[in-house]
């Protein structure tokens, strides 16, 4: 399996939608906003195999100090084969020495990012004003 990982890659509104949706994301039910959030980012790194997007993150940055990191999603079929670690390897070389890097992980992301190096920060409480069902 050939996996090609782009930083900054072009995608196109279909192909992100499906990715999201096969996913279960709420942010495919707003595609407008997901698109120009997306676009709008610091950094986006795509995963493709044959030319299909299977996985995507992103980061939003001051581009100096502080980066965090929305979204990180591999499509079902490609999961548990390295390519969310490609993914958020690519995004932490970027951002490698910067001073504070977050996210916000939940079930089985937390172990997967604890491998990747992060920690819980201290004694903070992920808090939050949502308008989605589940991510």
């Amino acid at each position: 399996m050939d996996i090609s990982v782009t930083v900054n890659d072009r995608v196109e509104s279909g192909e992100v939608i499906e990715l999201y949706q096969s996913n279960q994301w709420s942010a495919a039910e707003k595609p407008e906003q997901l698109m120009a959030g997306l676009r709008g980012s610091h950094s986006l790194v795509t995963a493709r195999i044959d030319g299909r997007l299977v996985g995507l993150g992103n980061a939003l940055s001051d581009g100096h100090l502080v980066v965090y990191y929305p979204h990180m999603l591999v499509h079902p079929d490609y999961q548990g084969k390295g390519i969310g670690r490609q993914l958020m390897v690519a995004l932490l070389e970027r951002y490698q020495g910067f001073h504070q890097q977050m996210l916000t992980a939940d079930g089985e992301a937390i172990e997967f990012y604890k491998k990747l190096g992060f920690e819980r920060a201290g004694q903070t409480e992920p808090m939050w004003i949502y308008a989605g069902n589940d991510h």
